[in-house]
């Protein structure tokens, strides 16, 4: 197998309103993935062969639903992991508390038996 990460995305989103850290998450995942095209998967016919890795920050880690996380993205065997980070505003006092949460999505795509190659791949 030679895999090679294709796509590496940063994202940021935010709960601006209860400190719902999967919410945040999932609009951390999705800024990032807006941010790119997977095109080349959908190219070679293969979106689903490809591997995700989702490393999400967020102030309260055990308040995250990484299952949720991982159903958000559309295609591959997605990998949530949740470290603490992120923000959490808590000056706005109550339900006004702002919550952000930091992603970066990485894809992988084994590119054995494809006809393209990647720059300085072996």
């Amino acid at each position: 197998m030679s895999e090679q990460p294709l796509i590496l995305e940063m994202g940021m989103g935010a709960d601006v309103h209860g400190r719902d850290m999967t919410k945040a998450a999932l609009r951390a995942v999705s800024d990032a993935i807006r941010h790119s095209s997977l095109s080349v998967f959908q190219s070679w016919k293969h979106p689903s062969a490809m591997r995700v890795e989702v490393t999400i920050a967020v102030p309260d880690p055990d308040a995250l639903d990484p299952a949720v996380v991982a159903a958000a993205l559309p295609f591959g065997d997605v990998s949530v992991t949740v470290v603490q980070g992120g923000l959490d505003d808590r000056g706005m006092g109550g339900a006004e508390d702002i919550t952000l949460a930091v992603a970066g999505v990485k894809a992988f795509l084994d590119t054995e038996g494809h006809p393209f190659r990647l720059s300085g791949a072996g």
